[in-house]
């Protein structure tokens, strides 16, 4: 199972540029100093609506995750709720998982890009002791 291409717009070029070169950001607000997930267009904390783009550790923990089922034996893939060590949630897949072996809350995963066929680099997370392991 692949990840469907996911493709950019002008309100998440500054993001996909840096993910392209293998970097993660976050929206920092301007007013309160709050993080907020990529996609957030205001604070989380004081609703403020100006932002700037920051880099984010790369690291991460698994709150909660799903096993998503394909069609075909073995075609199943690991999505994850992380928590980001600057406090954000976001979904991303979970990958690095060795046969049989299931997520936990509280694993500490780190950050990875991917680039589905035709689409732009996004952030994936795998266990933060085997990032550097190719898996299928």
């Amino acid at each position: 199972m692949t990840l469907p291409a996911v493709r950019r717009d002008p309100a998440t070029d500054f993001f996909f540029d840096a993910t392209a070169r293998g970097h993660l950001l976050l929206r920092r607000c301007t007013a309160c100093g709050a993080h907020a997930a990529p996609p957030s267009d205001s604070c989380p904390r004081c609703r403020n609506a100006t932002a700037d783009w920051e880099p984010a550790a790369g690291t991460a923990t698994v709150v909660s995750w799903t096993v998503v089922h394909g069609r075909t034996p073995g075609a199943e893939r690991t999505a994850a709720l992380v928590e980001l060590t600057e406090g954000p949630w976001m979904y991303a897949a979970l990958r690095g998982l060795r046969p049989g072996e299931r997520p936990w809350a509280g694993l500490p995963v780190a950050v990875a890009f991917e680039r589905p066929e035709g689409g732009e680099a996004i952030p994936v997370f795998h266990p933060a002791d085997r990032t550097g392991e190719t898996t299928a």
